[in-house]
């Protein structure tokens, strides 16, 4: 039952915090140029192909939400912080857009996705526009913290940028060759990064000091870790109709991810079999094959255990910042959203 309450604060939470971020969020995406304004206005489900009204959210809303909850919980004033929490979102559909043309992703959020409907040149170059947007928008902020933040962003995007960059060259390696730790690394600079920013930008404008940005930070990367972690086992195992995704994409896709990782680092025999498969190409059969072996490798069992360390690591960290957990529920709720999450 605390699970479910749990999960129904998490999902009100989100509720609101779109309900505060997307006009200004929808306003900002809607300054750009015409023909590259309909493709961004497609990417966040706020129009369809032709131009046409759509009912989508603009997704999960998970980063601009901990930008305020981490506002909230060292005593400032959420409202101040929506267009960083905006900036915060903008940055991250940047990379959304760049990864399923890497990726050659052919479906986000149930329906295709922006390179596939409008070619690939144009989701780059809006990809682009919207990273210079989220600069911008942190720009011309009048908030004594928005320097900061703006240079805090910057140096996430770089990193993120390097951790993208080491993902695609796992996948021109060898199974054997990819470490477990070179894997965890790429996914907290992939992954835990912008969290952490997240949550560092809405401590920067709650005036906290040095220390509590450290500290939220570093939060924000645990978290964003477990987060990964549970967005790998949904890319073996997650439910088509919930992801919006097919079945075992990452499979298809030859990812190293992190289950993934940790069964062909294993020493099984289910590991040496999983090597063996993605050697070769992945059809509906070698894909249910591999999930088998990662499952039976430990793969699956090995990813669990780690989002629940990271997120018992993630909590230590929030302490430092708010000693007073009980000014962090928020916090904590979005925590525990992203671990349990199926989708």
């Amino acid at each position: 039952m605390s699970e479910i309450v749990g999960a129904r604060e998490a999902a009100a939470l989100l509720e609101r915090t779109r309900t505060a971020v997307d006009p200004q969020l929808r306003a900002t995406v809607e300054s750009l140029p015409g023909s590259m304004r309909r493709v961004a206005m497609y990417h966040f489900g706020w129009e369809h192909a032709d131009g046409t009204p759509a009912a989508g959210s603009g997704g999960k809303a998970i980063r601009p939400a901990l930008v305020l909850a981490a506002a909230r919980a060292l005593g400032g004033d959420p409202q101040q912080a929506v267009r960083a929490a905006a900036a915060v979102e903008l940055a991250h559909n940047f990379t959304l857009l760049h990864d399923d043309v890497i990726d050659e992703d052919s479906i986000r959020r149930h329906r295709p996705t922006a390179w596939s409907v409008f070619g690939t040149a144009d989701a780059i170059v809006v990809g682009d526009a919207l990273l210079a947007l989220s600069l911008r928008m942190l720009a011309e902020d009048r908030h004594p913290a928005s320097a900061a933040a703006s240079e805090r962003l910057a140096a996430c995007v770089i990193e993120l940028c390097a951790g993208q960059q080491a993902d695609c060259a796992f996948e021109e390696r060898a199974p054997h060759e990819v470490t477990l730790d070179e894997c965890l690394a790429m996914a907290t600079a992939k992954t835990g990064a912008l969290l952490g920013c997240a949550c560092a930008l809405g401590a920067l404008y709650a005036g906290a000091s040095a220390a509590q940005a450290a500290a939220m930070d570093a939060f924000g990367r645990e978290a964003g870790l477990a987060f990964q972690l549970i967005d790998d086992l949904i890319g073996i195992w997650g439910d088509p109709d919930r992801t919006g995704k097919p079945a075992g994409a990452d499979l298809a896709a030859h990812k190293k991810s992190l289950p993934v990782v940790a069964a062909l680092t294993s020493g099984t025999a289910a590991g040496a079999e999983l090597a063996e498969i993605y050697r070769g190409p992945m059809n509906a059969t070698a894909v249910r094959r591999a999930a088998e072996a990662v499952d039976r490798a430990g793969g699956r069992d090995w990813a669990q255990l780690q989002a629940a360390d990271r997120m018992a690591r993630a909590v230590q960290e929030l302490a430092r910042a708010v000693p007073d957990l009980t000014a962090a529920g928020d916090l904590l709720a979005l925590a525990e959203f992203v671990t349990r999450r199926t989708r």
